[in-house]
């Protein structure tokens, strides 16, 4: 912690899910706290004593008065859903490659790199992938996080870079797996086929914990991560977990691989008429298809100390917000 009290942490991404929580940690500890933020960004996610600097990723705008002694960058902003496949590549290659290049002007102590699971892909046979496995990507999701991750590693500043992979992230504000507890409130979920899928999930308030070691501890330098949980659920178990803590009785109804795609053929449609991405679409459908997506966490756990919660008392946790907040009624 010691670096990042003595410094200005830059993050990218301060007002999405995982950044907004991240800032409020970090403002919590003390730590001086600077944002990357476009004009249309919702900034009241942000605490008062953050400052603002006014740019964007993607043309560079911004990036250097941003940048400016900043000693820690958190690069956290990204592109998870896109109406074109090209939104993935420009959001979070091209993004990443304009930050890296105005960093290593200023050669921040430490980059942080916040990547994904999706990068390297499920296991083939079950068994937890560790962070030197072959990567496989499926999608043009997985496939541009990888080549973002490239990009670190090939900038100046990979000797004091760390990639943080985190697995599925779930807690208060977000909007995709919001879908699965909002079916659980329902108490219908939609599996596609019959075989149960695993896949590694962490608490956002854990992946934080996680994220602000990766930006402190000395031997995390030049490595790479994954975050999650150690144990991966299952979609129904993570489901019933909630349904439960709900009241709620849950029923899983199966549909035909053939259906799920048909089904994020239409959704990719109705979203390009709406000029706004969904998470439902046939890429989704392929990811959900693979039974395993399963990551070893010990060296995090080694390295970061990461400790994850139950996960009963994160969904609880994150139920009980969404029913604040009036997203849910239990």
């Amino acid at each position: 912690m010691t670096l990042l009290a003595r410094c200005c942490v830059l993050v990218t991404g301060g007002t999405g899910f995982v950044g907004s929580h991240l800032v409020e940690r970090l403002c919590e500890l003390g730590i001086s706290v600077r944002c990357l933020v476009r004009r249309s960004s919702p900034l009241d996610r942000l605490p008062p004593a953050v400052q603002l600097v006014y740019g964007d990723l993607r043309g560079g705008a911004g990036l250097r008065e941003a940048i400016e002694g900043a000693g820690v960058v958190i690069h956290v902003a990204g592109v998870t859903k896109a109406l074109e496949r090209t939104e993935f590549y420009r959001g979070n290659v091209d993004g990443t490659r304009n930050l890296l290049a105005a960093c290593e002007e200023t050669g921040p102590a430490r980059f942080v790199h916040v990547s994904s699971l999706a990068a390297i892909g499920p296991s083939p046979d079950g068994r937890p992938l560790s962070e030197d496995a072959e990567p496989h990507p499926l999608t043009h999701y997985g496939k541009s996080k990888l080549a973002a991750e490239r990009a670190v590693l090939e900038s100046k500043l990979a000797p004091r870079a760390v990639i943080v992979r985190p697995a599925v992230v779930f807690g208060p504000r977000d909007t995709d797996v919001f879908e699965i507890f909002r079916a659980a409130n329902k108490g219908l979920l939609v599996r596609i086929g019959r075989a149960e899928s695993l896949a590694a999930m962490i608490y956002v308030k854990d992946l934080v914990e996680a994220l602000i070691a990766a930006a402190s501890v000395e031997c995390a330098a030049g490595r790479a991560y994954f975050a999650a949980a150690p144990k991966a659920v299952s979609w129904t178990g993570l489901a019933g977990t909630a349904a439960a803590i709900m009241g709620r009785k849950l029923r899983t109804v199966s549909v035909p691989p053939a259906a799920a795609y048909a089904a994020g053929w239409c959704a990719e449609m109705a979203a390009r008429l709406r000029g706004r991405p969904g998470i439902v679409s046939r890429e989704k459908v392929t990811e959900a298809r693979c039974p395993y997506w399963v990551c070893d966490t010990r060296r995090a756990e080694a390295d970061l100390g990461l400790r994850t919660r139950p996960l009963a008392e994160g969904v609880a946790e994150t139920l009980a917000w969404y029913k604040q907040a009036g997203w849910l009624k239990y």
